[in-house]
């Protein structure tokens, strides 16, 4: 199968490396044009149909985000690609969409692309967790929602729905109060920094909870929290004092 790809970037040292990438690790891809605009991405793109885009986000003449918006409905995959910037950064792991960082990493690039490929050959929609990411994007980062990807298929829960958060190892478990829970295959550490400026709080090593589901703060035995469903949720010492804080301030 050959898979039409547009490189849209406005460093042409970016566009040089990431086309060698594609030509010397994706033979079945073929590259059918580039761009260093808004205005000419979507030209380019409504011209040659492709199926895969790499999108650089800050471009000469506005964001790539500019470039999806002005294309709705598309049914290409994207793969973004984008400097350091934590409010891009942030949008992308809420909607567990790929991106690479420049410099871009060749491993990183592999495995982007190639999952992108996959997509691609078994005609599967990335279409969803787009509109996540785009709603985050147009929120200004006033997120309602996340995406669960979890080994088959994928939620869009929202944020304020969760109660906690379980840790097993790598593998964390979400629940809710009246649907099943989703496990999914990230680590706790990952959704505390994430849901950090939702009210969510590490209460222990392995749970981190919904303040605004919390119902009482038990400090007997330990110390425990009671949440508005009876579900009881251990509280390490150390964690007792900040918890108080916190909850002083909701």
């Amino acid at each position: 199968m050959i898979i039409k790809a547009v490189v849209i970037d406005d460093e042409p040292g970016m566009q040089a490396i990431n086309c060698r990438l594609l030509s010397d690790y994706f033979p079945e891809i073929n590259i059918v044009g580039k761009a260093e605009s808004v205005e000419n991405a979507v030209t380019l793109i409504k011209t040659q149909t492709p199926d895969l885009v790499l999108l650089d986000i800050e471009l000469e003449d506005g964001s790539g985000f500019e470039i999806l918006q002005k294309l709705q409905p598309y049914s290409f995959k994207v793969v973004f690609i984008t400097g350091f910037d934590a409010f891009a950064i942030q949008a992308f792991k809420y909607s567990a969409l790929d991106y690479l960082l420049k410099p871009v990493n060749q491993n990183d690039f592999k495995q982007a692309i190639g999952r992108a490929v996959a997509f691609i050959e078994n005609n599967e929609s990335t279409n969803p967790q787009l509109e996540v990411l785009m709603q985050v994007i147009n929120q200004q980062m006033h997120h309602k929602k996340l995406v669960l990807k979890t080994s088959e298929s994928m939620h869009i829960v929202e944020i304020d729905k969760i109660y906690f958060c379980k840790s097993d190892n790598s593998y964390t478990t979400f629940y809710f109060e009246n649907e099943p829970k989703i496990l999914v295959s990230k680590s706790l550490k990952e959704y505390e920094n994430l849901l950090a400026h939702h009210g969510f709080f590490r209460a222990h090593q392995s749970y981190l909870v919904n303040l605004n589901h919390v119902s009482k703060v038990d400090k007997s035995d330990g110390g425990f929290l009671v949440m508005n469903n009876k579900h009881e949720i251990p509280i390490s010492s150390r964690q007792m004092k900040s918890l108080i804080n916190m909850l002083e301030q909701l």
